[in-house]
């Protein structure tokens, strides 16, 4: 499953930087790289915009938050004597 990258990540042109990881991280997105036939760019790139977009999107939707919600209304009793 490919995350959409956000329009500030989507641009044409690329810049250079250097990090690091560990040796066991680095062996594993290689392989998965290898797995998929992709380069390790194309990987890296998706990480980042997956961490972008999760960073983004730290509140819960909103659908979710009214089911959540709901539960308590329906269910508050029950949820008290499971806390004890």
């Amino acid at each position: 499953m490919t995350a959409a990258k956000p329009e500030s990540v989507m641009s044409a042109s690329k810049e250079k930087f250097a990090t690091q990881v560990t040796s066991e991280i680095l062996a594993e997105v290689r392989a998965i790289a290898h797995s998929e036939g992709r380069q390790l760019q194309a990987l890296v790139d998706e990480a980042l915009a997956d961490l972008i977009e999760k960073r983004r999107n730290t509140r819960p939707r909103p659908h979710v938050m009214r089911a959540y919600e709901l539960s308590h209304e329906r269910f508050a009793e029950l949820y008290r004597k499971l806390a004890k």
